[in-house]
């Protein structure tokens, strides 16, 4: 098949967007048997055009959502493709559907972000071939808020690169704290936005519990307003706790982070449609605390692979959850396993890329 890979506007390809990082990892999993290009937009840092793991990349101008889809209908008019996937954008989606009415076109939603209960989102749904979602719980959401929908929606979960994140042993982590300048403390990691919604605060709140039992630091890796971050700095002076912000790590760096931490924690405070760090951090052999909300209730089962809180609102649930895995270094590894080998059988990319296959497939069926 020649499959045409369409990113969003906002980050380039390869890049350390949720979404692009996703679309380069399944990309290359596709080009093993199949010709791939992917559309993405530029930036002063890539060419215009380049082949990288024999998948062919091409940047068009970007700045808005209409100049970008400019580009992109222009780029098409040239070009022909089996098959089109538009990644988290149905008003594109729909644009790329109505230029090339005999291609079929698959949108790949990752989140509820752009499909507001709108009837403009309505119309544009309605030109999809077929719907992927990344979870039970997005399509559970999408088929409630747009009626008639069910039927195009199909589960296509994620993955992760399970040679680069993996398990390391003690003196290698150690080392890895070194490199990061990390106490010598129970080391607690949050890898995502630093935005109102993932629950920093939350975790900030229970690493001040933690302490009191058992002296831990906490790591911070994700991109965040300046104002906010100041924010966060000053309650975790107010109250005590040890913690480094790291900004913005590229992706092709972050696994070093899982590998230097004892413990992750996800305490997002509104819906995550599938919450791929959970699935990194799981594959790094590490315990995962996360929100009991969502997609991720579909990657963690509690007591088993990780734990999830109940009341994630709250400090006190996170904090007791981390003492037990700190205080207890071979249930943490027993969990921590039990991660690494169930992202082994569910996880890999591979998995998601033979989903979109089958998919495409029925496609293209006469």
């Amino acid at each position: 098949m020649h499959i045409c890979i369409i990113a969003p506007e906002q980050f380039p390809v390869p890049g350390d967007g949720s979404v692009e990082i996703c679309i380069w990892a399944i990309a290359k999993q596709l080009a093993r048997r199949h010709n791939v290009t992917i559309l993405s937009r530029t930036t002063a840092l890539l060419p215009e055009s380049e082949e990288l793991e024999q998948v062919r990349i091409i940047r068009l101008a970007s700045g808005t959502p209409a100049r970008y889809r400019a580009s992109v209908l222009h780029f098409l008019e040239g070009e022909s493709f089996d098959v089109i996937q538009v990644d988290n954008r149905p008003l594109l989606m729909a644009a790329v559907k109505q230029q090339h009415p005999e291609t079929p076109v698959l949108l790949y939603l990752h989140s509820l972000t752009f499909v507001p209960a709108e009837a403009r989102i309505a119309r544009s749904l309605a030109y999809a071939n077929t719907v992927a979602v990344n979870s039970r719980s997005l399509q559970k959401r999408l088929s409630r808020r747009f009626s008639g929908l069910s039927s195009k929606l199909s589960v296509v979960p994620l993955g992760a690169d399970l040679s680069r994140f993996t398990p390391v042993e003690l003196p290698e982590r150690l080392l890895l704290r070194r490199k990061y300048r990390l106490p010598p403390k129970f080391t607690v990691l949050f890898v995502g936005r630093v935005i109102p919604r993932k629950g920093v605060p939350v975790l900030i709140r229970a690493m001040q519990h933690l302490n009191k039992r058992l002296p831990a630091h906490l790591i911070i890796a994700g991109p965040g307003k300046p104002l906010y971050i100041r924010k966060l700095r000053s309650l975790a002076s107010r109250l005590g706790v040890s913690v480094t912000f790291l900004g913005t790590i590229p992706h092709e760096h972050i696994h070093g982070l899982y590998q230097a931490a004892d413990c992750f924690v996800c305490p997002s405070q509104r819906h995550e449609s599938f919450g791929l760090v959970n699935v990194e951090a799981m594959a790094s052999g590490l315990p995962v605390i996360a929100s009991n909300n969502g997609g991720i209730r579909e990657i963690i089962t509690s007591g088993h692979n990780g734990y999830l809180v109940n009341r994630y609102q709250e400090a006190l649930p996170f904090a007791r959850l981390m003492l037990r895995v700190g205080r207890d270094p071979k249930l943490a590894a027993k969990i921590g396993m039990q991660g690494r080998s169930d992202a082994l059988r569910t996880f890999e990319w591979q998995h998601t890329a033979a989903h979109l296959e089958e998919l495409y497939g029925l496609l293209l069926k006469p």
